[in-house]
């Protein structure tokens, strides 16, 4: 049974304006439309959504999205192994650093007491270094 916008909304949990950008940005294929011009979704528009959205969460990007949509409808694993790969590549950098920083930030912190005047703050200092 076709879903209306608002079906596939609720049925992907996500909202109608989301899926109208997923059309134009070409993740979603236009749906033909009823005799009364509304959007008619077939069935599996709700699959897509759910696998577009957990991609998100993955930290792919649309782009990214959009290849694995393409390899998905005819690629080889080994294809699709190979975008995962290049994204968890990708998120094990960020993860260093975030870890620098967070370094960084708990060791200022550490050595800031909190009292007397902005003179001397390493927190402050450290944000001004030139290095």
């Amino acid at each position: 049974m076709p879903y209306s916008i608002g079906q596939l909304a609720t049925a992907a949990d996500t909202g109608v304006e989301t899926i109208r950008y997923y059309e134009r940005r070409g993740l979603m294929p236009e749906p033909p439309r009823a005799a009364s011009g509304y959007r008619r979704y077939p069935e599996d528009a709700a699959r897509r959504l759910r696998f577009i959205r957990r991609a998100k969460r993955l930290g792919f990007t649309l782009e990214e999205i959009r290849s694995l949509l393409e390899l998905q409808a005819g690629g080889q694993r080994a294809d699709i192994k190979r975008v995962a790969e290049a994204k968890l590549a990708e998120i094990e950098a960020r993860l260093g650093d975030l870890q620098r920083m967070r370094a960084t930030l708990y060791d200022v912190t550490c050595r800031c007491s909190g009292e007397g005047s902005v003179d001397g703050c390493p927190i402050i200092e450290t944000l001004n270094d030139d290095d």
